[in-house]
């Protein structure tokens, strides 16, 4: 698919995948919940919210051991879950010219 902003539908579904594969490991689950502040209820009621999905790629860019281990299990290039993160709200990468 080349570099560059993915495709909105593509980017929540591979955002959901990673709020999966984060709930299958309760220490990276825990870790998510700290960090964002949302509670175990949030991850059924949101998992169609684009911007809660956003907080999802948002953990998970933040942690690169995770982000290999993610990017690795499902087979995605390293630079997939950035361009995902851009498509969704509050991801919008400034331009600084």
């Amino acid at each position: 698919m080349g570099s560059g902003i993915m495709d909105r539908g593509r980017a929540e579904a591979l955002a959901a995948g990673a709020l999966a594969w984060l709930a299958a490991d309760e220490e990276r689950l825990m870790a998510f919940l700290g960090q964002t502040g949302a509670g175990v209820s949030d991850l059924r009621a949101r998992i169609n919210d684009p911007e809660f999905l956003g907080f999802v790629l948002d953990h998970l860019l933040s942690d690169e051991v995770a982000l290999i281990a993610f990017c690795a299990a499902g087979g995605l290039r390293p630079d997939e879950p950035l361009r995902a993160r851009a498509a969704l709200p509050g991801g919008a990468v400034p331009e600084w010219t």
